[in-house]
């Protein structure tokens, strides 16, 4: 028998038999009466019975130990209450629990954390519909999952979920993007953070003796462990993860200085909504609605290319180190749009494509799952169906179990024997399964076994999970009831699961408060009315739309409308979107609008379908971020690429250019070029 699972065995038939006694008991007894220990010498159990200890407890399983007065070990004893074990009941809605239905099936299949998501579910609604069982729900639509993004990404998140999880130190490979180089890192893994798509390792580096931050398709070959031991470190307790998950681009690193950015009337409410929580706004002098915006910095270039992106509608007023950085980079975007060339060095043959760092085969995600739940909470939640089942006298179907569980036959074989060996000492066994040859399963509940016909705890991966899908998915749900869900959770378990390794950090493109207005129209089939700020063309313009679905996308929310005027489907960012008003007027759902048809096209790919391709030439310096984003066209022999980008309109691609703070430079068309050197003229 492999040495996990004698270790699962003794670890279930320990947990089986302190709740069974339902007293305190020695070392003594538990090494005389319980499966996996009997035949150990002293030395063997005390290594073994300290290891499982911690191990249960590292899983939130706490053992009571009470301490004699003369402070012999051998005579502690030990026991097990209920609530350490048992996961209180919540009282869910319905709405809640169909709102957690629906997050199970939006997600399954593509969220890296789907497995253990589908065993938290099935604890947290023990006893209520099988949340497998899901509506269909046509008011959301997500183009970003949480997926992992194909098998060597996988992988990783995998190994370096372990690592957290066992406070391992590990070691890999990692290409840094400002420096161009690859090198060997040895960090301690804190935390994990879902942001834009991408997952990224919080962690102390030993080679900067600093807490850095590490995005994972940016580590090269394979991650280990840096040694045999349990355990390598101990978390700092001031570690706080959420202070990286609210920081804007330009915030990441170490402070430099405080910058003081003018906005104008015309987008301070979008400024002041969206990023006023990475500083402070004030009224500006000129008293028409125009804010100063003070917010920290680390990097000038990421602020630089905010500010430009926003146009006349924004400047510098100090420091005036950030000043000069804002003229350099527009007299830079100047000489590069002056004349209607622009020289750059020779074509390398052949063209960049396959150099580019991205790793986007994604594969399947149901054969290829990232993250693994551990097989102990597979089996307390298998002997919760299996001793329900039996106690009700029906048989379980194969295949059913095995979809709910999402595993082969052979590992349902390979965990129903374990189950039947589990006891509570002295050869009172926790339950007998067959699987019998017509495909079902014949369950014998033993006396005690109702030490596990109520759900476990969650285990701290199942926690994460689906405090990560109530968070990816937020206040988006169309009669959704993810909010108040998720407190419920929390107060269950006693702790929030996001401060143990995962965080989802909030979109950027989003707004709750719009969010939840568009949910009760699309549900009531209401018409909206918006006020709706076009970035692009830099004005506003007031719909009336008839409201289908939020979809989430790479820049972040929309919602997804058919407009009456345009007789097409049009989706709009939220974060744009300056007004909101439901309508008393319904409207009857157009069985031809397909809300989320864009679902696995732009939204995903963050490509829209376009009249019109540029082709931009980009620096040296920032090519390799580009590849990590676009195909690469051609290679250029000093470095510099030149990338081929979709647009629809070129006021888009202005703004696009704007942003690249003179790192990019349209070569054509011709029309374009000009276009951008007439805006950079503007704001010289």
């Amino acid at each position: 028998m492999a040495k996990d699972t004698e270790k699962l065995i003794r670890q279930l038939s320990l947990i089986s038999y302190l709740m069974a006694e339902r007293r305190p008991v020695t070392a003594l007894e538990i090494r005389r009466d319980v499966e996996g220990y009997s035949g150990m010498n002293e030395d063997a159990f005390a290594r073994r019975f300290y290891a499982d200890r911690a191990e249960l407890e590292s899983l939130g399983i706490q053992l009571t130990v009470e301490k004699p007065v003369d402070g012999v070990a051998e005579q502690e004893n030990y026991s097990l209450r209920p609530e350490n074990f048992h996961l209180p009941p919540i009282a869910f809605s319905d709405e809640e629990l169909a709102s957690l239905q629906t997050a199970l099936s939006l997600l399954d299949g593509e969220f890296a954390y789907a497995e253990p998501l589908r065993l938290a579910l099935q604890q947290i609604t023990w006893g209520r519909p099988s949340p497998l069982q899901t509506p269909d729900q046509a008011g959301l639509a997500l183009g970003v999952r949480g997926n992992a993004g194909g098998h060597e990404l996988s992988q990783r998140l995998a190994k370096v979920e372990t690592a957290i999880f066992r406070n391992k130190t590990i070691t890999f490979d990692y290409y840094t993007m400002a420096r161009d180089e690859t090198g060997a890192r040895k960090v301690d893994p804190y935390h994990l953070l879902f942001q834009g798509g991408q997952f990224y390792l919080l962690g102390h580096s030993h080679e900067r003796g600093a807490l850095r931050v590490f995005r994972l398709s940016r580590i090269r070959g394979k991650v280990a462990y840096a040694t045999k031991a349990e355990h390598d470190f101990k978390k700092p307790a001031d570690f706080d993860p959420r202070t990286y998950s609210n920081r804007a681009e330009w915030q990441y690193g170490d402070v430099v200085d405080t910058a003081e950015v003018w906005i104008g009337g015309r987008i301070a409410w979008q400024v002041e909504r969206h990023f006023g929580r990475f500083g402070e706004v004030r009224p500006a002098d000129e008293g028409d609605g125009a804010i100063v915006f003070s917010t920290p910095y680390a990097s000038d270039r990421q602020l630089a290319a905010w500010v430009l992106r926003l146009g006349e509608h924004a400047r510098v007023l100090g420091p005036p180190a950030l000043r000069d950085v804002i003229d350099e980079r527009i007299e830079l975007l100047a000489r590069r749009h002056d004349g209607d060339a622009l020289e750059h060095a020779p074509v390398v043959l052949g063209n960049g494509a396959a150099g580019a760092a991205v790793e986007a085969d994604t594969g399947s995600a149901r054969r290829e799952t990232a993250i693994r739940p551990e097989r102990f909470a597979r089996l307390v939640t298998l002997a919760s169906i299996l001793i329900h089942a039996g106690r009700a006298g029906e048989r379980l179907v194969v295949a059913d179990v095995l979809e709910r569980l999402q595993i082969s036959e052979q590992e349902l074989a390979e965990d129903i024997n374990v189950l039947n060996v589990v006891n509570f000492g002295g050869g009172s066994y926790v339950l007998y399964a067959e699987v019998l040859a017509d495909g079902t399963i014949e369950v014998d509940p033993e006396p005690y076994s109702d030490n596990f016909d109520r759900p476990a705890r969650l285990l701290p991966v199942e926690a994460k999970a689906l405090i990560a899908a109530i968070d990816l998915i937020g206040d988006h749900l169309p009669e959704g009831a993810l909010t108040p869900a998720r407190q419920k959770i929390v107060e269950a378990l006693g702790h929030d699961p996001m401060e143990q390794g995962l965080q989802v950090a909030r979109s950027g493109a989003d707004d709750a408060d719009i969010a939840r207005t568009m949910s009760e129209a699309i549900v009531a089939h209401r018409l909206v009315r918006i006020v709706y700020y076009k970035s692009n063309e830099d004005e506003f313009s007031e719909r009336t739309l008839e409201p289908y679905a939020l979809t989430n996308g790479r820049e972040g929310w929309y919602v997804a409308t058919f407009d009456p005027n345009k007789d097409d489907v049009r989706h709009f960012r939220l974060d744009r979107i300056k007004e909101v008003e439901v309508l008393e007027q319904t409207f009857v759902p157009r069985p031809e609008v397909d809300a989320a048809a864009a679902v696995d096209g732009w939204l995903t790919t963050g490509e829209v379908e376009a009249s019109h391709t540029a082709r931009l030439w980009v620096s040296p310096e920032r090519a390799r971020w580009l590849r990590e984003e676009r195909p690469v066209a051609e290679e250029l022999a000093d470095g510099a690429i030149v990338v081929e980008w979709p647009y629809k309109g070129t006021d888009y691609l202005v703004r696009t250019v704007l942003q690249e703070a003179g790192d990019a430079a349209v070569l054509e068309p011709a029309e374009a070029r000009r276009a951008v050197a007439q805006a950079v003229a503007r704001l010289r």
